[in-house]
């Protein structure tokens, strides 16, 4: 149970009931669900390819307005070697430097709002009547479709809170609301507004219209200005990227990359260094290749346009079965948005050929590699789930396994929070010796955004006491930091002293299969290894297992030995209980911890389909062999590790 995670109980009946009853049992919903997801995600990262090169293109090319002799090739030149030093101090993050982007960023758009409100007063004020609805319509009753056509090109001025959202490292969702309204809207509606009244006056300046519009004394602190602003706007939306890489490869849905941390106060600075390059690569081959923003904007519209529907379309869902808003809004959202969405989409198709194919190539092989990874994962899961080893067939062992219990305490990992893992009856075929106390555990990333440190560990017990095989699931949200370090086996050794402990022979631990009541017991420790004076909690749940779910703090340390002490509600004084178990785990751990990974390989099975055989053995086969290796993305060292490898037909 997690305090992070609310569940609602839907009326069947309701509309809300009958879509998610329709969406549990049609699986063909479900893989097109999946696949919006990910196409959107993949347009997300189109975006974070496309921004750098547009703004940093755009900005340095208002150098020619001031300097006509600077030809295309300097601008373009100089724009790629600004990209190679924007991707280049990634790996720093923005730790020292991030103060200085709010300021800098105020700066800009305060000054093209006075810039704006100078065009304006001087070149012709009756452009404000644009603000009227009348011009709407006076704009597309003489040529309708040209009009139409049009609307693609003013893509450009909605585009950027979309980053925002996504950068959860630098900008929260309220400062964007805030900010947006209250002063990044006035600005830019000013700049615009000046803009078309500087037209007005000079038709022929369109081209380079903001730089143009610049008064003559300022014209050189703009340019720096808007150079400044050009690359933190890359930044955030680089680092945007970066992050929702991060959060697709906790839910499964992105091959395994090196996550590097650039702050330890806000785990959405993050800097993936592969990711890294691969995006300057490409975002200077897109500025080399198209050599100019039209194209470049033309691309970007598209990507952005197709995340917009693709937001809106998963909005309603939201709205439908998560908020449970009234279903008269829910139409009256899907209706407004979904109408501006269609139409800005069927604009901007039409600049298909002058660069709008770049976003849907690059969209597509981000879809292609995601998609595979996520049906590659799903089918080792689920023949790790048919290939389980039962319970009862642990038990048959006798006391001993079988097996010679050699000291220390053995990790192993799997993807099952249920079941004995096949990797276990495998590893006792060929080598018939076993550490003395084996847990086996089970990382899991939840549909969460993060999980209490105090509610990151589940406990079981597998046979009797005697066998020492315990299951420990550890639970993560998509946004929080999974590092295999002494801290994390320190917290698992702890919470499972306190495991047994609890799990003390007074109890019932006669059953050892699914089917009994099973306890959540809170019991913090100090550091030094003492509980809390105070009433403590346990309460009894009918969970269908016979699981005990510990919550301690994140500071409980490997200190914290053999003597524990809970307090239980009603009983006022607290009781010293020695177990020899929590001693002889203690024993096991100075014994030294030893992790055994399953490297598990899936290929598909000779009657499968062309399709089937082309994913599995050729480009999830590719993806595993690329990708970081399972040992590296959990910080195992090498002399701690051991890999059982595996092969299944699926």
């Amino acid at each position: 149970m997690l305090t992070t995670y609310q569940s609602h109980v839907l009326d069947e009946k309701s509309v809300a009931g009958k879509t998610k009853h329709w969406l549990e049992e049609n699986t063909y919903a479900q893989k097109l669900l999946v696949l919006l997801v990910l196409f959107g995600t993949s347009m997300l990262i189109g975006d974070g390819l496309l921004t750098p090169a547009i703004s940093v293109l755009s900005s340095v090319g208002g150098i020619q307005v001031n300097k006509p002799q600077v030809n295309d090739d300097w601008v373009l030149a100089l724009a790629c070697i600004i990209l190679v030093l924007l991707f280049s101090v990634q790996r720093f993050g923005t730790g020292k430097v991030g103060w200085f982007f709010a300021p800098a960023v105020f700066v800009w758009f305060l000054s093209i709002g006075l810039i704006g409100i100078y065009n304006i007063v001087k070149h012709d004020p009756v452009v404000l009547k644009a603000f009227l609805p009348t011009y709407i319509f006076r704009y597309f009753q003489g040529h309708a479709k040209k009009s139409w056509v049009s609307l693609g090109g003013i893509l450009l001025s909605i585009t950027g809170t979309e980053a925002l959202y996504a950068d959860v490292g630098h900008f929260t969702v309220s400062s964007v609301q805030i900010a947006f309204p209250f002063f990044v809207l006035p600005c830019l509606l000013a700049s615009y507004v000046g803009q078309a009244a500087y037209l007005s006056k000079h038709p022929g300046d369109v081209t380079h219209a903001f730089y143009r519009s610049i008064p003559e004394p300022v014209y050189w602190p703009m340019f720096v200005v808007a150079t400044v602003a050009a690359i933190i706007a890359s930044q955030a939306t680089i680092t945007a990227t970066f992050a929702t890489i991060k959060q697709a490869v906790a839910l499964g849905c992105f091959p395994r990359v090196k996550l590097v941390f650039t702050s330890s106060k806000h785990l959405g600075q993050v800097y993936i260094p592969e990711i890294n390059w691969i995006l300057m690569v490409l975002c200077i081959i897109i500025t080399a290749g198209f050599r100019g923003t039209i194209q470049i904007g033309n691309a970007y519209g598209i990507a952005v346009v197709a995340l917009m529907l693709v937001t809106t379309m998963l909005m309603i869902l939201v709205m439908l079965l998560v908020w449970r808003t009234n279903l008269f809004f829910i139409i009256l959202f899907a209706t407004v948005f979904m109408a501006v969405d269609l139409v800005l989409l069927s604009s901007v198709l039409f600049k298909f050929k002058q660069g709008g194919w770049a976003p849907l190539v690059i969209g597509g092989l981000c879809l292609a590699v995601m998609f595979t990874w996520h049906y590659g994962m799903l089918k080792k899961y689920e023949v790790e789930q048919q290939n389980k080893v039962p319970v009862s067939w642990i038990l048959g062992l006798g006391p001993c396994l079988g097996l010679v219990r050699v000291p220390g305490i053995g990790f192993i990992y799997s993807e099952l929070a249920h079941g004995v893992p096949s990797i276990f009856s495998h590893f006792m075929t060929h080598l018939p010796a076993i550490h003395a106390v084996v847990v086996f555990v089970c990382v899991k990333y939840l549909p969460v955004n993060i999980v209490p440190e105090e509610e990151r560990f589940l406990f079981r017990r597998i046979g009797p006491k005697e066998f020492r095989l315990y299951r420990c699931v550890a639970r993560y949200g998509y946004r929080d930091l999974h590092k295999r370090d002494d801290k994390f086996e320190d917290n698992l050794i702890s919470n499972l002293s306190l495991y047994i402990m609890q799990n003390c022979p007074s109890e019932s631990t006669s059953v050892y299969d699914e089917g009994s009541v099973s306890h959540v017991v809170e019991s913090p420790l100090l550091p030094d290894g003492q509980s809390t004076t105070g009433m403590q909690s346990i309460r009894e749940l009918s969970s269908g297992t016979n699981s005990i779910e510990i919550t301690s703090p994140a500071h409980t340390s490997k200190n914290t030995t053999q003597r524990v002490r809970f307090a239980i509600e009603q009983v006022e004084s607290e009781t010293e209980v020695e177990d020899e178990d929590v001693a002889f785990l203690q024993e096991a751990r100075r014994a030294g911890i030893v992790h055994i990974l399953g490297d598990v390989v899936i290929k598909a099975k000779s009657h499968s389909n062309i399709g089937k055989k082309f994913l599995i053995d050729y480009m999830y086969a590719l993806l595993q062999r690329i990708c970081r290796e399972n040992s590296a993305a959990l910080n195992i060292p090498h002399e701690n590790l051991l890999n059982v490898g595996q092969v299944y037909f699926v």
